[in-house]
């Protein structure tokens, strides 16, 4: 077996870079997510982003739309005394030739009633198109799928 050419070494390292920068980007992602933070949590998506659940008849779309979404689940999490936390994983991150990536992933939801124990929530299958705008990563599309609804 011979040893890897410097294209090749080069094209490694800059896949394990482009993993470990989505991998950091959902970090803060889900982070905002969980605290509740609508309006920076809706700066991680283009302004005209699309968000596709089953549970909603429509996807949301804007940061507008989003960040509302998330002030009212905060609120409801709130009064029922309930926090989330969304713990994704097993990225599979592919670059395509107009500069986007397509991240396919897992998504564990727990849920932990104030006081007492955690439980799985839900688990979810994600597909998200991120692009570069001024050097950050945002998500252009979501598209989300419960297993509990297949």
């Amino acid at each position: 077996m011979s040893a890897p050419t410097e294209s090749q070494t080069r094209s490694a390292a800059e896949a394990g870079g482009l993993y470990a920068e989505v991998q950091q980007f959902y970090a803060r992602h889900m982070h905002l997510l969980d605290e509740g933070a609508a309006e920076l949590w809706a700066e991680s998506f283009t302004q005209d982003a699309s968000f596709s659940v089953p549970t909603l008849p429509a996807p949301v779309v804007g940061r507008a739309g989003l960040s509302a979404a998330v002030r009212r689940s905060a609120a409801a999490l709130v009064e029922a005394g309930e926090q989330h936390r969304h713990w994704p994983g097993v990225f599979d991150v592919v670059p395509q030739q107009d500069g986007s990536v397509i991240v396919h992933s897992y998504t564990t939801v727990f849920a932990t009633v104030r006081g007492g124990e955690s439980r799985v929530h839900r688990v979810c299958t994600c597909t998200d198109v991120l692009v570069r705008e001024g050097g950050s990563l945002l998500v252009r599309s979501r598209r989300v799928d419960r297993d509990d609804l297949r």
